[in-house]
């Protein structure tokens, strides 16, 4: 059904409802508020069939700030420390893929979902990435769009509450932060290495080309000094208000539809790999220097970029979270079309 009021007005209506639910949810402690409140003015008004969606472009800018504010985290020492502990990171890094893919193999075997949905849906770490890859290699991508992004707005949700529980959350007037100036040319030659490196993945044709790109570039640039990567508040808030609306708008009526008889499992899944990173995380505490909320928001299987945005907005290790979502990342964008082929094969010599 075709909303009477015009498409401007519409998109006024969903930033008022984004600032407002952001305000809201910064102002009574819950981290990345402004990611969590574009993402539930999103999810109402795609489920309510507002008709709105993103050019692929926006989406692309806004995954490219992520990308520079992910390399601008990094530094020579978390390299050094991840090939000196590197069955550490190994070992999370196959823990929690390897629960994925039995969730999503499960999920296949049970005929949830058809096809290798389900295990392309399952895996942690590349949302969108996900989605496109599974529509290249032949699965639904709408349902692997409503599996992935519930799995991100649940994950996100969780760690958001699970880090104000603990009392991780930055002080300060978060509008003061928002409108605190940046220095100019530190800030230009970020975005130019924003664009340089979503051009350069694009032209080698990499997956994923937004986040890979200037991640690549970005971190070779800011580990030998060429460029110090710098971002204002304002374009970051830009970028995160246009991922929350990415995710949150994935949800319109006909993907809901299409998945409400799926929905009850499909929560149940995401409920227990969360289940599951809780477990790996609480260990990865007691046994490490790490504090609870940075060991949860490193084994995580949210998407790359809004674990991103949360690490920053809580006094956590970034780099050490950064370095292992990075990680995991790479690992899902090579193991995923391989668990694909293999669910299907799987499949199809059972049935």
């Amino acid at each position: 059904m075709k909303t009477p009021f015009p498409t401007p007005l519409r998109w006024a209506a969903l930033a008022l409802l984004s600032l407002l639910l952001a305000a809201l949810l910064e102002t009574i402690g819950l981290s990345a508020g402004l990611l969590l409140g574009p993402m539930l003015a999103g999810i109402a008004f795609g489920a309510g069939g507002s008709g709105l969606g993103l050019p692929r472009w926006s989406f692309l800018c806004a995954q490219a700030v992520i990308g520079c504010l992910i390399a601008g985290t990094l530094s020579a020492g978390i390299f050094t420390a991840v090939l000196r502990e590197w069955p550490l990171f190994l070992g999370v890094t196959t823990a929690t893929l390897g629960a994925s893919s039995f969730l999503g193999y499960g999920l296949s075997r049970w005929q949830v979902l058809p096809g290798t949905t389900a295990i392309w849906g399952s895996m942690p770490g590349a949302a969108s990435a996900m989605v496109v890859m599974a529509e290249a290699f032949g699965a639904d991508a709408r349902l692997v769009a409503f599996m992935t992004y519930t799995r991100v707005v649940c994950v996100a949700g969780a760690t958001s509450a699970l880090a104000a529980g603990l009392g991780a959350h930055y002080g300060g007037s978060w509008l003061h932060t928002l409108v605190t100036p940046a220095p100019l040319l530190p800030t230009l030659a970020t975005l130019a290495v924003a664009a340089a490196g979503v051009a350069g993945a694009l032209a080698l044709r990499l997956p994923a080309p937004a986040l890979l790109g200037p991640l690549a570039l970005g971190v070779t640039l800011h580990l030998t000094g060429i460029v110090r990567l710098s971002l204002p508040e304002p374009v970051l808030a830009c970028s995160y208000a246009l991922i929350g609306w990415r995710i949150g708008l994935a949800f319109t009526r006909e993907t809901l539809h299409l998945a409400a008889r799926a929905l009850p499992r499909v929560l149940l899944s995401v409920a227990i790999l969360i289940g599951f990173s809780t477990g790996l995380a609480l260990l990865l505490a007691r046994f490490t220097h790490l504090d609870l909320v940075t060991a949860y928001l490193a084994v995580s299987p949210g998407g790359l970029d809004s674990v991103a945005i949360i690490a920053t907005s809580v006094p956590v290790d970034q780099p050490f979270v950064m370095a292992m979502q990075t990680l995991r990342f790479l690992a899902v964008l090579g193991a995923g079309p391989l668990l694909a082929r293999w669910v299907a094969r799987r499949l199809q010599s059972v049935t």
